[in-house]
């Protein structure tokens, strides 16, 4: 297995088994290695927390409407800051995703994040609302002027925004990477198995490497927390295309484990969590790794429906809600109304805990039994198959094979769990099933062989821009 790039030393971690045995201990708010902050927060440490996602409304950002774009953030952290307070939050997570001309221009993205630090801070000492920042930069390394993924403008722009935003307070460095999106959207787009695992195993997995080599720096240096990824960028551009029926569904589930042996590689790197929310494959990451990991379900549908609303909630150590524009509903702003949202799913699922271990695990397995049988993307999710699947996962050496097998994996528990009644499948989901079975036992056995069949069929892509 690759190992990461640490300048002049090489070191990374190894997963070859899963921290978790049995599904009991495998649950909401609880992880097998949590993370402490100074304020008292402990994320995955027995309570869910909210973490609430903005951006701003439509409106152009240029140096000369950034103050405009200042005001608009100083609203939305007040309005969650003052809901935090009148609803007794224990704690939230405020996730700032710069867009970008806040990556290409880094001072920009810091003052931004300044600006919430700032008022979340003076919350903190006025009324003792307890709050913590995820920085997450745009990963601004697409288009035809892209020089390299690993050095020029692109690069150096992110990674001064990490260090910019870690500098003026952050608690967390995060980034939805795209190392291969350029070949794995069209792989999406033709269910082309094969063609997507060579972007997520060879690109995607050398670009995780080098980039969160960088991340895990930055954060030492700054003493901040290197989180995690997620593969928003593959796992979910498929799932919406399958919720457009572009794609079979079952291609989108087994993308969506896939998807996992990626975003592991962030955690090999030194990433301590909590993991993204918006990947969905951080179940995975838990159920390997143990890290305290970030979902999103119902609340996600202010920025994409999904077939995953309440069973993404079974493992949540932080619940969010994906990305809401700052505009005026009924109710109040948007991510004010949001918040509140998250705010009350935490107190279910916190309340259910504080009655016992036996409700916790009814309200996790009434949240994976309510999706789980209508769609295969919510069954690949379901806590049972998770562990199963990582468990047979870690086991597995070497990003390609390790991705192969995951294909395996999920295309077998799918077919299994619909012969036996868990799921649910249409007959044209029935045969995208065993054309992908078909597909996946025809894949070569070696990575060599894989990047020859198939780099010269990529028209998007530049191998030199990852050194190949």
């Amino acid at each position: 297995m690759r190992r990461c790039d640490t300048g002049d030393t090489m070191s990374m971690k190894t997963f070859n088994t899963t921290v978790y045995q049995d599904l009991d201990s495998f649950i909401y708010g609880k992880a097998k290695y949590p993370v402490n902050l100074k304020n008292g927060m402990s994320i995955g440490g027995g309570t869910v927390y909210p973490e609430i996602n903005f951006t701003l409304p439509p409106m152009t950002i240029d140096k000369d409407t950034m103050p405009k774009v200042i005001e608009n953030y100083r609203e939305i952290i007040t309005g969650i800051c003052e809901r935090a307070k009148d609803l007794y939050a224990p704690g939230f997570v405020a996730e700032i995703e710069t867009l970008p001309p806040m990556t290409f221009n880094p001072e920009w993205g810091a003052d931004v994040a300044a600006t919430v630090i700032d008022i979340i801070k003076d919350y903190g000492a006025k009324y003792g609302v307890k709050g913590a920042v995820r920085i997450t930069p745009n990963d601004i390394r697409e288009g035809p002027d892209l020089e390299h993924m690993w050095h020029g403008r692109h690069w150096e722009a992110i990674l001064k925004t990490f260090e910019d935003c870690a500098k003026a307070g952050a608690d967390f460095l995060a980034i939805e990477s795209v190392g291969g999106k350029e070949v794995h959207d069209d792989a999406i787009m033709y269910g082309d198995i094969k063609k997507s695992i060579f972007a997520l195993s060879v690109l995607g997995c050398k670009d995780m490497g080098k980039l969160w080599t960088r991340i895990v720096a930055i954060a030492e240096k700054t003493g901040t927390i290197p989180s995690g990824d997620t593969a928003c960028a593959f796992g979910n551009t498929a799932l919406v295309l399958a919720d457009r029926n572009y794609v079979s569904k079952v291609f989108a589930a087994t993308v969506r484990v896939m998807t996992a042996v990626r975003s592991l590689v962030a955690l090999e790197c030194g990433a301590r969590g909590p993991h993204k929310d918006c990947g969905y494959e951080g179940v995975y990451i838990k159920a390997i790794t143990g890290t305290p990991i970030s979902t999103e379900g119902r609340t996600a549908a202010c920025a994409h429906l999904s077939p995953l609303g309440n069973v993404a909630a079974c493992l949540a150590d932080l619940w969010s809600n994906e990305s809401v524009q700052n505009i005026k509903l009924l109710g109040g702003m948007a991510p004010t109304v949001s918040f509140e949202q998250l705010c009350y799913d935490c107190r279910l699922m916190n309340g259910a805990s504080a009655r016992g271990d036996d409700t916790a695990r009814l309200l996790r397995d009434l949240h994976a039994d309510s999706d789980s049988q209508l769609d295969p993307q919510a069954y690949v999710l379901r806590p049972d198959v998770v562990l199963d699947i990582s468990k047979k996962l870690a086991a597995e050496t070497g990003y390609y094979r390790r991705t192969k097998k995951a294909a395996e994996l999920a295309l077998e528990a799918m077919a299994e769990g619909h012969k036996n009644g868990r799921l649910n499948l249409p007959d044209r989901e029935i045969a995208a099933l065993e054309n992908l079975r078909e597909d996946v036992a025809a894949l070569p056995s070696g990575e060599g062989q894989l990047i020859d069949e198939v780099i010269g069929t990529c028209e998007k892509l530049d191998p030199k821009k990852y050194d190949m």
